[in-house]
């Protein structure tokens, strides 16, 4: 966030019409706004393979949604090919993206992750 102090100068005193030559102003103080980050929705890729209860487990610990949420989550996924794990900065969902493609990769299964703009 950026800070600037503008100092305004008055013309010559009005009683008198002349300056006098002293400086008399306002310092105003303006600031910029800051801008809202952008966010990125990341989503699960449904495949043939992957067992569910990988996928849950995936949901509750990158994502910290609870097993409920998390099994809604992987029958979406299961059943429309796709689903959304959730909504994020973009430093944060492209750090989800590559936990979960590091897990599956780990644990051998094919399922993909990535992200798109919200």
């Amino acid at each position: 966030m950026e800070t600037r102090f503008t100092y305004i100068t008055a013309g010559p005193d009005k009683d008198t019409g002349e300056d006098g030559g002293e400086e008399r102003g306002v310092a105003t103080k303006i600031r910029t706004k800051t801008k809202k980050p952008s966010m990125w929705r990341v989503l699960l890729m449904n495949d043939d393979y992957t067992p569910m209860e990988f996928v849950v487990s995936i949901l509750m610990g990158i994502f910290n949604k609870t097993s409920e949420e998390a099994t809604q989550i992987m029958l979406n996924v299961h059943q429309s090919g796709v689903g959304t794990c959730g909504v994020y900065t973009f430093e944060v969902a492209e750090t989800k993206v590559a936990q979960v493609m590091d897990s599956a990769k780990r644990a051998q299964h094919p399922l993909q992750c990535t992200l798109e703009k919200a």
